[in-house]
């Protein structure tokens, strides 16, 4: 297919696909109602105003509530000065804002290439992405945790080492599934990152425990290790190894503990390479796969953690195949199976975004960026050295040669070594706003999960 290369033209396609869009999600996708952020709301508005407990309000004509650490709640807390319409702007707002930070570290100037044309294309895209749909219809935060996350992965691959992973540490103490950045970190040797990540998220968990005790002993003794709070482990929306375990009807810990096992071990081999290879985004595209794979419930909408790993293939050549996979992401056919998931169809269909994301964390591509441009361009300061005079005579101080002024220069390339560019830089804490969806998991009214 060729593009229009009028305006005409172009205004018209980005006509014929807004219409498209609109018509697809009107019709196709899950719309959420803002359920999580309705819990969020919620649970913040009757902690303070009416001195409930974080952990005991519940949606009305629902059995779900509040599932994050207490952290989230307290990060929350501003929200209790607003109704819920207003908390509905603010996190859309919130929630834009973060995307364009992705997409800006993920795609760099690289946008400005393409014009007004290839940022409505773009959106329309986005808007399709089954993920960032729910993540925005539900009032979700994983947008914002994955801003906060590839800003680490931006400051190691530009050599701004000195403030990384405080990010990873905030976005690890609003949900648990951000932590495996944390061994990235360590599986790297970025020891002074991976310390002030982890101080980071103790110290945002202490000052939680802090502000309410009483919610934090409950969490972490109670509600944690309780996954009925959260929603049913076989709910199709839950496409994680412990989902396609419970379709199966295999509830056995063992079994789910040795595939995490040998999940993480290829995670850490193939996050090696990438950074090895001097590849940031490619090593934390690999963790958010893996991340996704081994929490015990991973819900459509945490795939938002897939986004990095659709621009690596796209960097690495391989844009045929990063569309198709995108545009399985697009469909909601998981939903197919929404009553049944039994037999081979329904094992292969219920767990059609499982197959996506564990073969991209099997064979993304590592090291084979360099024939594209860097993802990020890294500043560089060059001091050339003095030349030394040929003989020991004495010169003039007029015509001492001195340094050379230092001047910027722009890592093109992505070979491996230290810092050099972004080619190489890069429960889950499920909230437990999850309701069961109604018979028609189509309609306006369904709760998919959270």
């Amino acid at each position: 297919m060729r593009l229009p290369r009028t305006d005409q033209g172009r205004l018209l396609l980005v006509f014929v696909l807004l219409a498209a869009v609109t018509a697809f999600t009107a019709t196709v996708p899950l719309l959420r109602d803002w359920f999580d952020l309705r819990v969020y709301h919620g649970t913040v508005d009757s902690w303070v105003h009416h001195g409930g407990r974080i952990y005991d309000y519940l949606v009305p004509g629902t059995t779900y509530g509040f599932t994050y650490p207490p952290f989230a709640a307290v990060a929350m807390l501003p929200m209790a000065l607003l109704n819920l319409p207003a908390a509905i702007v603010v996190a859309l707002l919130l929630n834009l804002a973060a995307l364009g930070v992705v997409l800006r570290i993920l795609v760099g100037r690289d946008w400005r290439r393409y014009g007004w044309f290839g940022c409505a294309l773009t959106a329309c895209a986005l808007a399709l992405f089954e993920p960032l749909r729910d993540t925005f219809s539900f009032g979700q935060v994983n947008v914002l945790l994955l801003a906060l996350v590839l800003t680490d992965a931006w400051l190691l691959a530009t050599g701004r080492e000195r403030w990384a992973g405080i990010g990873i540490g905030l976005a690890a103490a609003i949900k648990l599934t951000p932590a495996l950045f944390i061994g990235l970190l360590l599986l790297s040797r970025k020891w002074r990152a991976a310390g002030v990540a982890t101080v980071v998220a103790a110290g945002a968990t202490a000052f939680a425990a802090w502000v309410t005790p009483d919610a934090s002993r409950f969490y972490w003794t109670r509600a944690l290790w309780d996954t009925t709070r959260v929603g049913r482990l076989d709910y199709v929306s839950n496409q994680s190894v412990q989902g396609v375990l419970a379709r199966l009807g295999e509830h056995g810990r063992p079994v789910w503990a040795i595939i995490v096992l040998l999940v993480l071990c290829v995670w850490a081999w193939r996050a090696s390479r990438a950074v090895a290879a001097g590849e940031w985004i490619a090593a934390f595209a690999l963790t958010g796969l893996a991340a996704c794979l081994v929490s015990p419930i991973t819900w459509v909408h945490h795939l938002v953690w897939l986004l990095p790993s659709f621009v690596v293939l796209v960097r690495a050549g391989h844009p045929r195949i990063a569309g198709a996979l995108y545009a399985v992401l697009c469909t909601s056919v998981v939903w197919l199976w929404f009553d049944d998931a039994s037999g081979i169809d329904g094992f292969l269909g219920s767990n059609a975004y499982v197959w996506i994301t564990l073969g991209l964390l099997l064979w993304l591509p590592v090291g084979q960026l360099s024939a594209g441009r860097p993802f990020l361009e890294r500043v560089v300061t060059a001091t050339a050295p003095a030349p030394k005079p040929a003989a020991p005579a004495t010169i003039p101080a007029s015509a001492q040669p001195g340094p050379s002024s230092t001047g910027l220069a722009t890592a093109a390339d992505t070979g491996s070594g230290p810092g050099r560019g972004l080619a190489r830089s890069s429960s889950s804490e499920p909230t437990g706003s999850t309701r069961p969806a109604a018979s028609n998991p189509q309609s306006s009214s369904s709760r998919a999960s959270s």
